[in-house]
């Protein structure tokens, strides 16, 4: 998939691919054709950095509802020719999404564009995956035929069906059509869970791979054998030495952290780490500065895993360093820090989003660390980040600290994160926005009576609506 093009924040499209709550308001403000184009590059080009973490189909799905938006411009991206030249899932996984949102909503239209996707589409078992949660048993049934089609009656095929049966995320219609009376539906299913069910069993009882010997310099050659062929077995490794390693290898141990071969030092480096072993922090400063991108990654890993006063005391001493390690430090401060460690990770915040912007990998921990230390000082950049990030993980993680350290969070930015693309923002806004507002009370009592919504935000919406909201 192609790194999305994201738009400036200030516009209604970039507002939009970020799930921010003022993308939903100022697209109901805006002409409608507006921005229904806006809605539909967002669907059809899915924004999102990482799809697995971040959400937009509800989000998105709601704003179809409230435009009254049609449906032919997903029709067209689903049944378009580029269907069966890409068959990455991430091409359609998000309008499909969407269009089961649309069908739980009771929109007809996106209940059978999801069936005639699933027949005929290539990505055929998310549409699946959604039918099987809205879809009724009669609506599933018809679906068999051009399912168990795409798998032809050869030992491939079959083999390929098993396959797609034990993979399922939802196995509802799988479940359906192995009822089914018909030889070539039902007989058929079932034998493909019988053998996917086998095929699990099998894998289950093989062993996964070559195995450790029982001694400190097995683990050593084993984590070496992993690294020459390309597997990452540190943490393994010295969970491995954890079980055999006695006081009588430390010295062993220690000689393979500062010189050992790749695989064994990074094994040796966890390991010391995780038994804070006096001697670790010293190996590990000398480690993140080697040659080896693998054993100064290691060290910085073992590092960050560290839970000890020592390491939150190094941790001082590292966070000025303009390298991984200082990072690294700066996470340690947010993560475990005292009160005195405010301006230390209120400055690394600062220098992270001015060296490399807005999306900067560390700034999660950091955003965190500055909530929990509640860093006043903090909330201005914590709202530069919140404008600008085009990941609703992190802008989430960003309205719960500005909830910690910004005392216009109820008035402001809580508002319009009722509308966040977001659950766990949603959730936050509900506990923090301010009533007064007339759109906060329709808003909560809007979220409160939605089937679609999460149990965790309703519970909150909850705890406002009739302690704080005035009677009407």
């Amino acid at each position: 998939m192609f790194e999305p093009v994201i738009a400036p924040s200030g516009t209604l499209l970039g507002l939009l691919q970020r799930g921010r709550g003022d993308g939903t308001l100022h697209a109901l403000a805006a002409p409608r054709s507006e921005a229904l184009a806006a809605l539909n590059h967002c669907v059809l080009s899915d924004p999102r950095h990482d799809w697995q973490v971040e959400n937009r189909s509800l989000y998105y799905a709601r704003l179809y509802l409230d435009l009254h938006g049609g449906l032919d411009e997903i029709e067209a991206h689903l049944f378009g020719a580029d269907d069966h030249i890409d068959a990455d899932e991430t091409r359609t996984g998000l309008a499909l999404a969407v269009l089961g949102h649309l069908a739980s909503y009771g929109r007809d239209d996106a209940l059978f564009l999801l069936r005639r996707y699933a027949a005929a589409g290539s990505n055929w078992a998310w549409a699946l995956d959604e039918l099987a949660l809205r879809d009724d048993d009669n609506g599933l049934r018809t679906l068999a035929g051009a399912v168990l089609a795409r798998f032809p009656a050869t030992p491939e095929g079959e083999a390929e069906l098993a396959t797609a049966v034990r993979d399922a995320f939802e196995p509802r219609p799988w479940r359906l059509w192995a009822g089914d009376p018909r030889e070539a539906v039902g007989a058929r299913v079932r034998a493909a869970r019988e053998r996917g069910s086998f095929d699990r069993w099998q894998r289950q009882m093989r062993p996964s791979g070559p195995r450790p010997g029982w001694s400190v310099q097995a683990v050593f050659e084993w984590a070496q054998q992993g690294h020459e062929r390309g597997s990452v077995l540190h943490v393994p490794a010295a969970r491995c030495l954890t079980a055999v390693a006695g006081p009588d290898d430390r010295t062993t141990i220690i000689e393979a952290a500062r010189s050992g071969p790749d695989g064994a030092r990074c094994a040796a480096l966890h390991y010391l780490a995780q038994s804070q072993d006096p001697a670790v922090l010293d190996l590990i400063e000398t480690a993140a500065l080697d040659v080896s991108r693998t054993v100064a990654d290691a060290a910085v890993s073992a590092f960050e895993r560290m839970c000890s006063e020592a390491a939150v005391d190094r941790a001082r001493g590292w966070v000025h360093r303009p390298d991984a390690l200082g990072g690294s430090a700066a996470g340690v401060l947010a993560c475990r820090g005292g009160t005195q460690d405010t301006d230390l990770v209120l400055g690394a915040l600062r220098e992270t989003v001015r060296a490399e912007g807005p999306d900067a990998p560390l700034l999660g921990t950091l955003v965190d660390g500055a909530g929990r230390l509640g860093i006043e000082g903090a909330a201005p950049v914590l709202r530069h980040i919140y404008r600008e990030t085009a990941s609703s993980q992190l802008r989430g993680r960003t309205a719960r600290a500005l909830a910690a350290t910004d005392p216009s969070f109820a008035t402001g930015f809580a508002v319009e994160c009722l509308w966040d693309c977001e659950e766990t923002t949603r959730e936050v806004a509900a506990l923090h926005a301010e009533t007064g507002d007339a759109r906060v009370a329709e808003r909560l009592r809007r979220l409160a009576a939605d089937p679609a919504e999460e149990a965790e935000v309703q519970t909150a919406v909850r705890s406002r609506i009739g302690m704080d909201t005035p009677p009407h």
